[in-house]
């Protein structure tokens, strides 16, 4: 139940600031709202496959797993950006906004998503410390 809570969070978090960054970028509550939907439901679809493709490397990768780890998280990050720019592109025909999103988006997902996720490590922790108590 609380994986599901949280996922769900990091969909909303993530969800809010597309739509701020492209709110604040356009003035638009279409093309936040927009992007605040299109962007998460892109990413959400098309990363198990990136992932997927990336296991199946680590798993053959032997001495050399710390370099492709590296490379899967700039991979990761191409690919958020790439998804960040070709939604923007979409929404409002302009290659400069759909470049600044590629950049601003995941810098803000990097930078936001941490802390979000520290938040949800500290409840887990107090949930699990009081299932001990109650036991």
């Amino acid at each position: 139940m609380i994986v599901a809570a949280k996922k769900l969070s990091q969909v909303a978090t993530h969800m809010t600031l597309a739509f701020g960054l492209m709110y604040v970028m356009t003035g638009s509550l279409a093309f936040g709202g927009l992007a605040a939907i299109i962007e998460p439901v892109i990413n959400v679809a098309l990363l198990p496959l990136h992932e997927g493709f990336w296991r199946r490397l680590r798993a053959r990768a032997g001495r050399y797993a710390t370099a492709v780890l590296a490379a899967e998280k700039l991979s990761q990050t191409g690919f958020h950006m790439i998804v960040a720019m070709a939604v923007m592109y979409w929404a409002t025909g302009s290659l400069a906004l759909g470049g600044l999103a590629a950049v601003l988006e995941p810098i803000l997902n990097v930078v936001a998503l941490p802390y979000h996720d520290r938040l949800w490590e500290r409840f887990e922790a107090r949930v699990a410390g009081e299932r001990l108590a109650a036991a």
